[in-house]
């Protein structure tokens, strides 16, 4: 049976208040990139019916070696020493999910058994805390004077709204959206169906990123874009970085 494997994403459940979430919960995408997931799980969903082998994954927000983005802001504030600002206290669970933990998922749906894997998996890490402990275990360990700094989470939202709004602005609607929430996924039917378990936490999740990217920080040049593989302009947020 002809097999395509497609990475979908956990922004097609938009910002849930029901947690974890299953993979039969509603598809909300908010804004172009969780509408196009739907868009494309839908022709997915499509081609499964006509006798296609379509194992769809939906990781959470993933990272590792050369994983840049918004992640380069949070590393180089930290390498920096600045204070990191969360929105609201700190106390959400916001599930992350290691790169190499991803690509074993990849494998063992593009590899299993076709009964097994034609269907939809979430993936995430297992071992997650809070936000403030995720985030204050990466600045212990990058030894700086970084620290979590928590912000009012609506007027920071506000700010960043209209800061999107004239392009200023790194974080989109999505990221900052669900920031300060409970952001996670139960991960008990890829792990049922294909055996599949994450060996990485949160925190060593981010931890091994770090590393990464400061052992390579200075072969990563000044250049930006907007792809997840370069570094963002920090637009406005440059400004903050300064002040904190």
């Amino acid at each position: 049976m002809p097999r395509t494997v497609f990475i979908s994403s956990t922004a097609v459940y938009g910002v849930p208040d029901k947690h974890p979430i299953d993979e039969t919960d509603p598809m909300i995408g908010v804004g172009p990139y969780g509408e196009s997931k739907v868009a494309a799980e839908q022709i997915c969903a499509a081609y499964r019916a006509q006798g296609y082998c379509v194992p769809v994954v939906r990781p959470k927000t993933f990272l590792g070696p050369g994983r840049l983005g918004v992640f380069q802001i949070l590393y180089d504030w930290v390498f920096a020493g600045k204070r990191i600002p969360i929105l609201g206290p700190g106390h959400n669970r916001y599930q992350l999910l290691e790169v190499s933990d991803l690509c074993d998922a990849i494998w063992r749906a593009a590899t299993h058994a076709s009964d097994r894997v034609n269907d939809t998996f979430n993936v995430g890490a297992s071992r997650f805390a809070t936000v403030a402990e995720d985030v204050g275990d990466l600045c212990l360990h990058a030894g700086t004077r970084a620290q979590v700094f928590p912000v009012p989470a609506w007027p920071a939202k506000t700010a960043l709204r209209s800061l999107e709004a004239v392009n200023l602005s790194p974080l989109y609607r999505w990221v900052y959206g669900t920031a300060d929430r409970d952001s996670y996924v139960s991960t008990t039917k890829i792990s049922d169906a294909l055996d599949w378990h994450p060996r990485h936490s949160n925190a060593e999740a981010l931890i091994h990123a770090y590393d990464w990217y400061v052992e390579h920080r200075s072969e990563l040049g000044t250049s930006t874009g907007v792809t997840h593989r370069v570094a963002w302009d920090q637009g406005a947020l440059a400004l903050l970085k300064k002040l904190l």
